[in-house]
Order: C-alpha cells, then sequence, then structure tokens
C-alpha cells in the first residue's frame, strides 16, 4: 500500500516496531533527514537498515520502547527512548524521538505516540523525559506543551544546514513521582 493509500478514517494503531517496519520507518526518516527536520540535514551517513535494525535490538534488549503507528495496515510514524546518558547516574532519565510520516501530519499520529511512549516510559521506571526539537518545529512543541513537557533549554546556533545556523529546543516532563522522591536502589539497564 503507498503512502497515503488508506481512508483518513483507518484508525491509528501505535505497537511495538517489528524487523519488518524497518524500511517504512527508515522512509520516514530519510525523509525529515532531506527536508531538514532532522539536525545534520545534508552532511549524508543515511542510516541503513542494519544501522535501524541493530538499533531496536539493543534497545529491545534493555526493555526501551520502540514503537511504530500504522493506519490501514500502513506504518504512518515511529518512536523511541533511549537512556538520556548512559552513566549510571542518569539510569532514570529518557530521550525520546518521534518521526510522523509527511502525508499524515495532523492526524494525532504524534499525540498518540506520544503518549504511547510517556506511558511505556513510566511503566519501565524512568522518571524524567527529555527531548530536542528544532526551535522552528511550532508543531511539536505545542504538542510537547500539551502533554507537560516544559522548556528547559534554549540551544542557539547547534546545527548548521541549509546554508543557516538552526537552534533546538531542550524539552523535559517528569513521570511518575519524577524527583520529588528517592528512586528503587537498583534499575536494571
Amino acid at each position: 500500500m503507498e503512502a497515503g493509500s488508506q481512508r483518513e478514517s483507518d484508525p491509528i494503531v501505535i505497537r511495538p516496531s517489528r524487523d519488518a517496519d524497518i524500511d517504512a520507518m527508515l522512509a520516514i526518516y530519510r525523509r525529515h533527514i532531506r527536508r531538514g527536520v532532522e539536525e545534520g540535514a545534508e552532511e549524508g551517513g543515511m542510516p541503513e537498515p542494519d544501522d535501524l535494525r541493530d538499533r531496536r535490538k539493543n534497545m529491545r534488549n534493555r526493555r526501551l520502547p520502540h514503537l511504530v503507528a500504522t493506519s490501514g495496515g500502513e506504518i504512518v510514524g515511529y518512536a523511541y527512548a533511549v537512556l538520556f546518558r548512559k552513566r549510571p547516574a542518569y539510569r532514570y532519565t529518557a530521550k525520546h524521538s518521534i518521526y510522523v510520516h509527511h502525508e499524515h501530519l495532523g492526524r494525532g499520529v504524534g499525540r498518540l505516540l506520544l503518549q504511547a511512549l510517556i506511558d511505556a516510559c513510566a511503566a519501565a521506571g524512568f522518571r524524567q523525559m527529555i527531548g530536542y526539537i528544532d526551535a522552528d518545529n511550532a508543531a511539536s512543541l505545542g504538542l510537547h506543551e500539551r502533554f507537560g513537557f516544559s522548556r528547559v533549554g534554549f540551544l542557539p546556533g547547534v546545527a548548521y544546514r541549509y546554508g543557516r545556523w538552526a537552534d533546538s529546543v531542550m524539552v523535559q516532563r517528569p513521570l511518575g513521582p519524577g524527583s520529588t522522591t528517592t528512586p528503587p536502589p537498583l534499575l536494571g539497564r
């Protein structure tokens, strides 16, 4: 089924990603890179299927969420969370990314993926979620604000693409008790 060929009335379903989803996820990601939504857009280094397959395997082994949104059997978006930093002190904080197929923007795909990520990260014991959003991406910034994310940082000129410097906004949201209580002694990550 080609992108955009299903009916807009088809429900959007969120589920864990599978190896069979990799080509569709890569197509979505590569378009974001080519269109400059992703930092470092024109430098090349496009990910290959094995790159994403290995990333998925590593996330699955660490029980980190890697989700897809489907509609009419087609992948219309995907999202995942990784550890914010590798050092043990940061083990309760996840950094997330969301990518939506360009023909499905405005249908609630990002909203459903973000809610599923928040739920999965909270269930996994994370206490904070972090995201980095292109400062020009008003739709993503608004979505994150509606889900309780606060703007906690502004990174001016951190990416150079299409002949100009671009800014990023760092957003953060507590999960569960956040930083108001002591976490369990060990979190298996």
